[in-house]
């Protein structure tokens, strides 16, 4: 817990898109919050907004890779120490390698591809888990937030196969998480983002944003803001019996049964 009280949170891929947002969500809901990102860049930038916004007292951010156990393991112990454990746990990290053409057939994806992706999409957010579950448990008290994607919920359009595979397979580890620790008070969700204007998705006027817009009954792309707004009531304590959902925030695009 954060000195007032509010359990400290972590969020991975915080530095831009919707890691960010939802850093800036929580901040304002009274969280002390810890970023981190694989990029100098993007954790300079933020980690300035962040401490300019609240304060350097109540916001760290870090680059750190997922491809690298040891600094996570050395980020998360950092945390604790300047703050305290971690309460809840944002895993948004991600990455969708294309091609020249656009995402690759499956049939051409280099093994490499295929796991530096689901070490970075899912690797990446089970060791994240791992590193807040005993805590968590401790204190009986706890909120993971898994951040998938529309492409791991029906027929991909624009994603390659090893981001779809990772992204799908978020669902089951939340699952896992479920089972094993929501007797704890610990609760596991996912939110599955369409398509939103980030960094990872481009200009507006892309083509294929221009062509995802034409199949959103919404009638816009995402903001980063739709997605954190759903992400901070996750995290919140009033979100306590909403456990194993996934919860789809794309405009109407994908409506399941």
């Amino acid at each position: 817990m954060s000195a007032d009280g509010s359990p400290v949170a972590v969020i991975s891929g915080g530095t831009t898109g919707i890691g960010l947002a939802t850093a800036f969500r929580l901040l304002k809901a009274g969280h002390r919050v810890a970023v981190f990102s694989h990029g100098a860049a993007s954790v300079a930038t933020a980690g300035g907004a962040l401490v300019k916004a609240f304060g350097p007292e109540r916001s760290i951010a870090r680059q750190v890779d997922l491809r690298e156990p040891a600094a996570l393991t050395r980020f998360f112990a950092e945390v604790a120490d300047i703050f305290d454990d971690p309460g809840i746990l944002v895993c948004n990290a991600g990455i969708s390698p294309k091609g020249p053409n656009g995402p690759l057939n499956i049939s051409d994806l280099a093994l490499e591809e295929w796991n530096d992706v689901l070490t970075v999409n899912l690797t990446g957010a089970m060791l994240c888990c791992q590193a807040v579950l005993p805590a968590m448990k401790k204190k009986g008290y706890g909120r993971v937030i898994l951040v998938g994607s529309l492409a791991g919920r029906t027929r991909p359009r624009i994603a390659g196969p090893s981001y779809v595979a990772s992204k799908a397979a978020l669902s089951g580890l939340s699952r896992v998480l479920v089972s094993q620790y929501g007797s704890y008070g610990i609760t596991s969700n996912v939110v599955a983002p369409g398509r939103i204007l980030t960094p990872l998705t481009g200009c507006p006027e892309s083509k294929t944003n221009i062509d995802a817009l034409s199949r959103i009954p919404a009638g816009r792309l995402g903001d980063p803001d739709d997605v954190a707004a759903v992400i901070a009531f996750l995290a919140s304590e009033d979100a306590g019996f909403v456990n194993g959902a996934i919860i789809d925030v794309n405009g109407g695009e994908f409506a399941p049964s």
